[in-house]
């Protein structure tokens, strides 16, 4: 058995697998948990991050208006399903002002280093590149540099330093719907100065995983176990109806993250339920947090649909690992 590296969490949401099910990832019974109108400005509610915050759930959601402006907003939740959400969006503080003027912000992950909650997102400055910052209580938040130069989306931090350097997998791409992307890594010392980027992974030419043919990107936060880093990241193939969005997973080398060991061919999860097929757009799946526990294996991902609402879905670090296994790329 493959052992999560972490606290255990014994309030994390879970359902069982329905019985005959096959597929290693199966949906909340009450999904979405977070519908279009959860603050009354919204249009939408989905690619949001979550995470462990006192004796709940804190997150950043992504709420996009109903004049369709994108921002991020804080909220909390007992139970890691129902959620109170502020109805302003997140108001950074920072040194410089050019940096903290708002040009659009979407797509955050939260990850917890050390001592303090770090945020990544899609910032608008010139074009898309990845923002980040930093609270220890979600009420007050102090922006960094950007990471990276325009243009690069899914800025992900890994939980903890990799020799001695601060880690994150992202995906660059141009400035519109960006029809190409590959994952790659890169270090930091300080979270301000960015560089040894290495390539990690790529799409799969051909019709061997053609779920993941035109541009892949990373997800949630990468989940230490003993067997290396287990990476959820999205997929996504380009039909005669347009784009789809599928979940696949990776597992990475732990002290040299842009190895992979394996990586599966099938994907995870995609889109099949209504509420993923049909929204503002269409046949979406998209990844952007976990909650774990070390203790039992489970694993919860909050996902985006269709761009519109979010949903949750359950799997064990045990599912994820035998289903590369049984199904190498």
């Amino acid at each position: 058995m493959t052992k999560i590296i972490g606290n255990s969490l014994k309030n994390i949401p879970w359902q069982d697998k329905p019985e005959g099910y096959t597929m290693p990832v199966w949906r909340y019974s009450q999904n979405p948990i977070i519908g279009r109108r959860a603050i009354p400005s919204s249009n939408s509610v989905f690619n949001s991050a979550v995470v462990p915050f006192g004796d709940g759930f804190a997150g950043v959601f992504r709420c996009d208006s109903k004049s369709i402006s994108m921002d991020i907003f804080a909220g909390f939740s007992k139970d890691g399903i129902n959620w109170e959400i502020n109805h302003q969006p997140i108001k950074f503080e920072g040194e410089d002002e050019e940096i903290l003027k708002r040009e659009y912000r979407y797509d955050p992950r939260v990850c917890f280093i050390e001592d303090r909650y770090y945020i990544t997102w899609c910032n608008g400055y010139h074009g898309p590149t990845i923002g980040v910052a930093y609270t220890f209580d979600f009420k007050t938040f102090y922006q960094l540099e950007n990471a990276f130069l325009p243009y690069n989306r899914n800025g992900v931090l890994f939980p903890r330093k990799i020799n001695g350097n601060y880690a994150m997998v992202s995906r660059p791409s141009d400035t519109g719907h960006t029809p190409f992307g590959d994952i790659f890594f890169s270090q930091s010392p300080d979270l301000t100065y960015w560089g040894k980027h290495r390539y990690v992974m790529g799409t799969v030419p051909g019709d061997t995983s053609a779920w993941q043919i035109t541009k892949i990107g990373p997800g949630p936060t990468p989940i230490e176990t003993d067997e290396g880093w287990l990476l959820i990241y999205h997929g996504v193939i380009n039909t005669c109806n347009g784009f789809v969005y599928r979940m696949g997973c990776a597992l990475l080398d732990i002290n040299e993250p842009w190895k992979v060991k394996m990586r599966s061919k099938d994907y995870i999860l995609g889109p099949e339920e209504l509420y993923e097929c049909v929204g503002d757009v269409p046949n979406v799946t998209f990844p952007c947090a976990t909650l774990t526990d070390a203790e039992t294996g489970r694993i919860c991902i909050y996902y985006g649909c269709a761009d519109s609402v979010t949903g949750i879905a359950f799997t064990t670090v045990d599912e994820l690992i035998n289903h590369m296994k049984n199904n190498p790329l």
